[in-house]
């Protein structure tokens, strides 16, 4: 049985998971924004429309009708994975190009969904039992790196403040989760991000002045920074892009359907993905970028044990309220890197134990079953530490195996139907 919540709690709940996804929505704005020398006004539109096309894209997804919506409590971000691509492209050729390739992207989503979907079949518990435990292990070491300060080249990385607060939101998360009881057990991560930035603020490790110099109020504003254009092989760079997407986006789906132990159909598949394709279409209208399902936000749903919609339309809300008062929206951003990290550890492994626990019901008697998921784990995460492995092959392919989640799906699908044929596909 899910657990109802009053709007109240709910509005609580939501408010946490904003902030778990919060730095990893606004990094690919600011990425983008700094590598094609946006000025300062041009940034500021930037990072909040893209917060308000983050609630706007969620609404999508939550909102199950007959054309579009998976219908699960998830937060959709921006796919971090698009980030060199539209940089590449910005600097090649112009930023309406950039949108443009957006646009054809978002459209190619929505029309092959129906036929993605079919995929289904080929994700028995030895794949996505695999493809959720490497989601969660290639997670862990950006929060491991946000725990040092987040700049690894820093001279001030893994200084012993950065540490003390990073293991300090730790402690307090996981004294929360076996002290607490009932709601405010649910909120251990707010409760980790809220006292640790205090503590960091006393330290002298925060700073207010995003907030002081963020804009009151700000508007979408279609094509604004000129109308699309569009060039065949940027199209064709952003299309593999969201295919790349798209497969991450079925591990989360498959993981947040083993969570709410929910059978995840075809049809739900190809609902979700039309929700996807349409966000990402959006994202080129309004000058955005490519939205797509965030992982964070399944270990977040585990450790709160609230698995409803309502606190997932909170954050919805709350985005687009930030994205039209970037003041406001500015106070997710002071929360110290190394708080958030201690946040994300918790949060990231959490997904890997799902992904695990799952892989309790493959039979490893049969050593094929072992194989797969050694070999598809070990090179997910090889990939993920050394994408530059794939560095000698043509771009197109480094674009879709610099991917360790993507490498690890593409290894575990093949690998199990070489070694278990028919009887190693899922049952409809």
């Amino acid at each position: 049985m899910e657990k109802e919540v009053s709007q109240g709690r709910a509005a609580v709940l939501g408010l946490q998971h904003l902030l778990a996804m919060y730095s990893g929505a606004v990094a690919v704005p600011l990425l983008i924004g700094t590598a094609l020398k946006f000025n300062a006004e041009q940034m500021t539109y930037l990072v909040s429309i893209d917060i308000f096309m983050c609630g706007l894209a969620t609404f999508l997804q939550l909102a199950r009708n007959r054309y579009f919506g998976i219908g699960l409590p998830v937060v959709l971000g921006c796919a971090i994975q698009a980030v060199e691509p539209l940089k590449m492209i910005g600097k090649q050729f112009t930023i309406g190009t950039m949108y443009g390739a957006i646009i054809v992207a978002g459209f190619f989503v929505f029309l092959v969904a129906g036929q993605f979907s079919k995929i289904k079949r080929l994700f028995p518990p030895v794949v996505t039992g695999t493809l959720i435990t490497v989601i969660g292990l290639t997670l862990i070491p950006i929060a491991v790196q946000n725990m040092g300060g987040g700049d690894a080249t820093a001279k001030a990385f893994g200084a012993p403040k950065n540490l003390f607060c990073a293991f300090l939101t730790i402690a307090i998360i996981l004294g929360v989760q076996v002290l607490g009881k009932g709601f405010v057990r649910s909120i251990a991560v707010l409760i980790g991000l809220i006292v640790g930035s205090l503590v960091a603020f006393l330290m002298g490790m925060v700073s207010l002045s995003p907030v002081s110099e963020a804009a009151w109020f700000h508007l979408p504003q279609p094509f604004y920074f000129g109308v699309p254009q569009f060039e065949w092989s940027s199209s064709v760079t952003m299309i593999i892009i969201s295919l790349v997407s798209m497969v991450e986006s079925t591990g989360v789906f498959f993981a947040l359907g083993n969570l709410l132990d929910k059978d995840i159909t075809a049809d739900d598949l190809k609902h979700g993905y039309r929700a996807e394709g349409l966000a990402v279409i959006l994202g080129g209208v309004f000058n955005t970028f490519p939205y797509t399902t965030f992982s964070q936000n399944v270990g977040l749903l585990e450790l709160s044990g609230i698995k409803t919609k309502r606190p997932i339309y909170w954050s919805a809300v709350l985005l687009m309220l930030m994205g039209l008062l970037p003041k406001v929206g500015a106070l997710a951003t002071i929360i110290p890197t190394p708080v958030l990290g201690g946040a994300m550890l918790v949060m990231f492994a959490m997904i890997s134990v799902q992904g695990i626990r799952m892989l309790f019901d493959v039979d490893f008697k049969d050593e094929h079953n072992i194989l797969i998921v050694a070999v598809s784990i070990g090179l997910g995460l090889g990939v993920s530490v050394y994408p530059g492995i794939f560095q000698a092959l043509p771009k197109t392919l480094q674009l879709f195996l610099g991917n360790g989640i993507v490498v690890a799906s593409l290894c575990s699908v093949l690998l199990n139907l070489i070694f278990n044929g028919k009887k190693g596909l899922d049952k409809e």
